[in-house]
């Protein structure tokens, strides 16, 4: 399967980077001339989102991880559409980006739940044709991406459950230990 939009990329376990061990990756855009972003799904951090970003509203939104470029600057996934003006919808019903401040609005309001958005700190990103070398070392598989997947409750639990899902080729990945040495 071919890197596009919308799709998942799943490392394989003997991938050592700090941010993509054992990582889950959705691709929100992804160019031959401009290469890929991405965002990580299942690297949560221990914080709340208005512990990091003061200007956000009082709330219990989680915060994720998203990748190594720019860890200054926030991002996010939701599932509100057109509330949000500005927005891209990357799969059906899944969005990304849009009007910052109307989501804070929204937030402040409580109309919007943590089960409808997740932030993430920083992206994942790839020069032109970097993504493909990479492929073409076997450090990712391509798959298809849910909205079930991205909004994941036990995002700690989505690599290996995503390998299971693969089938027997690889749910024996889901198993491998972080750390072979120490089997």
């Amino acid at each position: 399967m071919s890197p596009s939009s919308g799709k998942l990329l799943i490392s394989e376990p003997a991938l050592k980077d700090f941010y993509f061990s054992r990582g889950v990756v959705l691709l929100v855009e992804h160019g031959e001339k401009e290469g890929t972003i991405g965002l990580i799904l299942n690297k949560p951090i221990h914080l709340k989102l208005n512990e990091v970003v003061k200007e956000f509203p009082n709330n219990e939104f989680p915060l994720f991880l998203g990748g190594p470029v720019h860890p200054d600057r926030l991002f996010y996934l939701h599932t509100l559409g057109d509330r949000i003006p500005g927005s891209i919808e990357i799969i059906d019903g899944l969005f990304w980006g849009g009007e910052i401040k109307k989501l804070m609005e929204l937030i402040d309001l409580n109309l919007v739940t943590p089960e409808e958005v997740r932030f993430f700190i920083g992206y994942a990103g790839w020069e032109p044709g970097q993504l493909n070398r990479e492929l073409g070392e076997k450090s990712w598989i391509v798959t298809q991406c849910t909205l079930s997947t991205v909004m994941e409750r036990q995002p700690e639990k989505l690599w290996s459950n995503m390998l299971r899902e693969l089938g027997n080729d690889y749910a024996i990945w889901a198993n491998f230990p972080a750390d072979p040495i120490l089997n």
